[in-house]
């Protein structure tokens, strides 16, 4: 059996969307992206901290660029499973926040989630809805998904209606679903699929 690291829909980029902040679209994270990863995720723990997975410690510990090159190299052996694909979103070229498709699975369920996070500094100006439906467009025509969901807190409105604006629809609540900010936390499951997608419903 002949092993690659290339796979449906990875590595690539996207197209570009433009926005008030700039054009958008996403790319495989780079090593050299670490810089700019701590810098904004250490900038922004007041916004992020809140909506995602408690983290160990201290929050900068967990966001030095020695974890980032920990972080990265975990991301990539999985981007080499083509078990998940973890993208940088740009505008106008800059790193600006990054989206994630996982547990992507083929064969009967094709299927993934979407994950993503974007830079306060590029806020308001539409560059994550764009990137997630970039993100949504990529994995349902180049990495051949029929379906892709997303869970998201209860609270998180900003989040909501990003999803909202994108397409997904509410199909649930997961009930003390994710370990958050110290503590279990419920999540408002959101579905969408390629039909969903198509006719914009």
């Amino acid at each position: 059996m002949l092993l690659t690291n290339r796979h449906p829909g990875w590595p690539a980029k996207t197209p570009t969307i433009a926005t008030g902040a700039g054009r958008v679209r996403l790319r495989p994270l780079s090593r050299r992206d670490g810089r700019h990863w701590s810098e904004f995720r250490n900038a922004d723990e007041h916004l992020l901290r809140p909506v995602e997975p408690t983290v160990p410690g201290q929050w900068w510990e967990a966001h030095t660029k020695a974890m980032w090159r920990r972080n990265y190299s975990g991301l990539t052996a999985l981007a080499a499973q083509g078990v998940l694909l973890p993208f940088a979103i740009e505008v106008d070229g800059a790193f600006a926040g990054q989206l994630t498709l996982g547990n992507v699975q083929h064969g009967v369920v094709c299927s993934c989630w979407i994950g993503y996070w974007v830079y306060s500094g590029f806020s308001g100006r539409g560059v994550a809805s764009s990137a997630v439906s970039l993100g949504v467009d990529h994995a349902m025509t180049e990495v051949g998904m029929h379906r892709v969901e997303a869970t998201v807190l209860e609270s998180n409105v900003a989040s909501r209606r990003v999803l909202e604006k994108v397409g997904f629809r509410e199909e649930g609540l997961l009930r003390r679903n994710l370990h958050i900010n110290g503590q279990w936390r419920d999540h408002v499951l959101v579905g969408l699929t390629v039909e969903e997608r198509r006719s914009g419903k």
